[in-house]
C-alpha cells in the first residue's frame, strides 16, 4: 500500500489491516447511529465521584423509562459493575450465531458494559500503552450489542490522556458532563478538563458540583466540609450550565459498596432529591440542544426533512 511506510510491511498485510480497520469503523458508525445521546462523564481529578454520577444518572435515567447503556472506559480502575453488583462473565454468555456480543443487562432498561465483563480474575491489573486501550474502547462500541438507546452514559477516567481522548474522536456528536467537588485543589483540574472539551470541540452540557456540603444526620445543618460553591463558580466562569450540587451523605458510599446505588433510589433525602433535579437539568440540555438542532437543520433545508436525525445527519 502506498500509504504504509514500513519495509517490513507487506503490501497483502497492509490492504488486511486497512480493511479490518475499515469494517470496524462502518461497525463503531452503525452502532453509535442508533443512540441518541452520548455523555461523557469526566473530571481532570480523581476521586470527585465519576462513576457515582455515571452509575446513577444511567440508573436514574432507565428508571423514567429511557433505554440506557453504560460503558466503563476507566480500564485501569473500572468500578460500574461492583457498584452495580453485576457479576456476569462475558465467557459464560451464549453468542451462538451472533455477530455482537451482549452487554450486560441491569434491568429492564440498562445496559452495562466493562472490561471487567471479559476479566477472568477481576483484581488482575490492567498493564496496557495507548494503543490497547484504543482498541478496546473502539471494541466496546463496535462489538457489543447496544441496538436502540436514548442515552449512552460513558464513565471515564481522571485527566484528559487516552481513554476521554479516544471518546472525543471516536463519537463525534458526544457531550461531557463534568463532576468536580468544592475545593480549589480538584477545581484547578476540572478546568483543564473545560479546556479539553474546548480543544477538541466537545459540547459541555454542564458541570456537576459532588461532595457539597453534609447534612448533619443529628441536627440536619449543612455543614461545608470541602467548601461550597466552587462548581458552580466555575460553570459560570467558563459560561456553562451549571446542573446542580450534591451533598455528602454515608448512604452514598453503602449503595455503591452493595451494589445498589443510592443517589437513583426513591429514599426521601437532600441528596437524592438534589440528584434528581440533575438529572432532570441534564434532559432539558439535552432536549433543547436536540430541539435547536433539528430547526437548524430544517431552515438549512435537510434533504431528510421531518424525518431528519440530527445526531446523525450529514446534510
Amino acid at each position: 500500500m502506498g500509504s504504509c511506510k514500513s519495509s517490513s510491511c507487506s503490501s497483502d498485510t497492509c490492504g488486511s489491516a486497512d480493511a479490518a480497520m475499515a469494517k470496524q469503523n462502518l461497525a463503531i458508525n452503525t452502532s453509535l447511529g442508533k443512540i441518541k445521546q452520548k455523555i461523557l462523564v469526566m473530571s481532570g481529578k480523581g476521586g470527585v465521584g465519576k462513576s457515582t454520577v455515571s452509575t446513577n444518572l444511567a440508573l436514574g435515567l432507565a428508571n423514567k423509562g429511557y433505554k440506557v447503556g453504560l460503558m466503563d472506559v476507566d480500564l485501569h480502575g473500572p468500578d460500574i459493575c461492583r457498584m452495580l453488583n453485576l457479576t456476569d462473565k462475558l465467557h459464560d454468555t451464549k453468542i451462538e450465531g451472533k455477530q455482537l456480543f451482549p452487554p450486560m443487562q441491569y434491568g429492564d432498561n440498562l445496559k452495562v458494559i466493562s472490561l471487567e465483563y471479559m476479566m477472568e480474575d477481576r483484581d488482575d491489573p490492567i498493564i496496557w500503552r495507548g494503543p490497547l486501550k484504543v482498541q478496546a474502547i473502539r471494541q466496546f462500541i463496535a462489538d457489543m450489542d447496544w441496538g436502540e438507546l436514548d442515552y449512552l452514559i460513558i464513565d471515564a477516567p481522571p485527566g484528559t490522556g487516552d481513554e476521554p481522548l479516544t471518546v472525543a474522536q471516536t463519537i463525534k456528536d458526544a457531550q461531557a458532563v463534568v463532576v468536580t467537588t468544592p475545593q480549589e485543589v480538584a477545581l484547578a483540574d476540572v478546568r483543564k478538563s473545560l479546556n479539553f472539551c474546548k480543544h477538541v470541540k466537545m459540547k459541555v452540557i454542564g458541570m456537576v458540583e459532588n461532595m457539597s456540603g453534609f447534612i448533619c444526620p443529628h441536627c440536619n445543618k449543612n455543614v461545608e466540609i470541602f467548601k461550597a460553591g466552587g462548581g458552580e463558580k466555575t460553570a459560570s466562569e467558563f459560561g456553562i450550565n451549571f446542573l446542580g450540587k450534591v451533598p455528602i451523605d454515608p448512604r452514598i458510599v453503602i449503595g455503591g459498596d452493595d451494589g445498589s446505588p443510592y443517589l437513583s433510589s426513591q429514599a426521601d433525602s437532600p441528596s437524592v432529591k438534589a440528584f434528581a433535579a440533575i438529572i432532570s437539568n441534564v434532559e432539558k440540555q439535552l432536549a433543547g440542544t436536540a430541539s435547536l438542532s433539528l430547526k437548524s437543520a430544517d431552515a438549512a433545508g435537510c434533504a431528510c426533512g421531518s424525518s431528519c436525525n440530527p445526531t446523525t445527519c450529514n446534510c
